[in-house]
């Protein structure tokens, strides 16, 4: 995380046990709740999973209960960094019960944390569709679909100052990227339940397991699970490293989730570019259909590509040609101009073809019609993204 270094009295504190709501009043039930058994249960546990890279001791950990009901209890977990280059704060929300054993807590992302969520009386409603969605399929199974803009308003260019770089810095998975520019107004790439991390620091959980965290903000809104729309404001670019880090310049310091880790941002297609590592950190950039644009050149927000949406992708520019049928056989119904969005009906096996990520049989269907090859197509899955015709 690069920019103008800025620094907080009182962000680094011995142990620091927050028992308030956010952006509410203290409750003697939050108070009750918060015993040290739970404070020290929490701390284990996201110390545990931070690494020995993250925290600098235990005494650099911010553990804030949020809301309390008998024996539940939710928050939020950080562990401060150093304020420097290539250190960085994590964290994670949390969710407790209090069993004869002891506390059983589990973080966002976690199996655990959607089966307690799921019975818990201190998650809402629609809330609890967010936090017990299962993904499917899993990053892992090669769906790069996220239904993400970028975060700022649509129709909007940003700079793209630094390319994926982890969320730290240096270290892996290249999970984030700098963004700068426009009316310096940041918003929810997708939308879901968000909530405060800690001052400047915001993180949105979506459907399908991902979740986004939005870093160094100025004038960030105070939230503890509150519904938030796509292109919801949750503050402004700023400097702000007071959980830890360093900053130079305003921006935003985005970050890609899935299933309670920091995961590659590459490949993955936000605000209809398709990111893309460079050969070293803060390097590489994103594409939009042939247009490349590495660090240092402007992002235009087309908005969030639908999960059954493609970009068009000429690999070189120029024009993709519309068929029939699924081959070069049938006759051509025209073309579509490349970085053009389509939605795909359905797929089927037809004439092979090479294009940037392959070579392919597969044509997709689309809404009106006519067929191109998805070897032209980028639709973050390899495969069918709607089901055979």
């Amino acid at each position: 995380m690069r920019h103008a270094r800025r620094w907080s009295a009182g962000a680094a504190t011995a142990l620091l046990t927050v028992t308030s709501l956010i952006g509410a009043a203290p409750s003697a039930a939050a108070a009750a709740a918060d015993t040290p058994a739970l404070t020290a249960a929490v701390t284990a546990k996201l110390l545990g999973s931070a690494g020995p890279h993250t925290a600098v001791a235990a005494r650099d950990t911010r553990i804030t209960v949020s809301r309390t009901s008998g024996r539940w209890a939710f928050g939020t977990a950080v562990a401060l960094a150093p304020r420097q280059e290539d250190a960085h704060p994590t964290g994670s929300v949390f969710i407790a019960r209090q069993d004869p054993s002891g506390w059983r807590v589990a973080f966002d992302g976690e199996a655990a944390f959607g089966d307690l969520s799921a019975e818990s009386p201190l998650v809402n409603g629609r809330e609890r569709t967010v936090l017990t969605t299962t993904p499917t399929p899993m990053y892992a199974g090669g769906d790069y679909r996220t239904g993400m803009a970028l975060p700022f308003a649509v129709g909007q260019t940003w700079t793209l100052t630094s390319g994926p770089h982890g969320w730290g810095g240096n270290e892996s998975p290249y999970s984030s990227v700098d963004l700068a520019g426009g009316d310096q107004v940041v918003r929810a790439a997708r939308a879901g339940a968000a909530y405060t991390m800690c001052q400047g620091w915001i993180r949105v959980i979506h459907d399908r397991g991902y979740s986004t965290d939005y870093y160094h903000l100025w004038n960030s809104i105070s939230v503890n699970g509150a519904s938030v729309g796509q292109g919801a404001f949750l503050g402004n670019t700023g400097t702000d490293v007071t959980c830890g880090g360093a900053a130079y310049g305003r921006h935003v310091h985005f970050g890609l989730r899935q299933n309670s880790a920091y995961v590659p941002i590459a490949d993955h297609d936000i605000g209809k570019w398709v990111l893309a590592n460079g050969a070293a950190a803060y390097q590489g950039g994103a594409r939009h259909g042939s247009a490349w644009a590495g660090a240092g050149a402007g992002l235009y927000n087309y908005g969030a590509l639908g999960l059954t949406q493609a970009v068009v992708d000429a690999n070189g520019g120029g024009a993709l040609t519309r068929r029939a049928g699924p081959g070069t056989g049938y006759g051509a119904l025209g073309s579509l101009a490349d970085g053009a969005t389509v939605s795909v009906s359905c797929s089927a096996n037809g004439t092979s073809h090479t294009g940037r990520y392959g070579t392919t049989a597969l044509w997709d269907r689309l809404s009106d019609g006519s067929w191109v090859s998805d070897a032209y197509l980028w639709t973050g899955v390899n495969g069918p993204v709607n089901g055979w015709c």
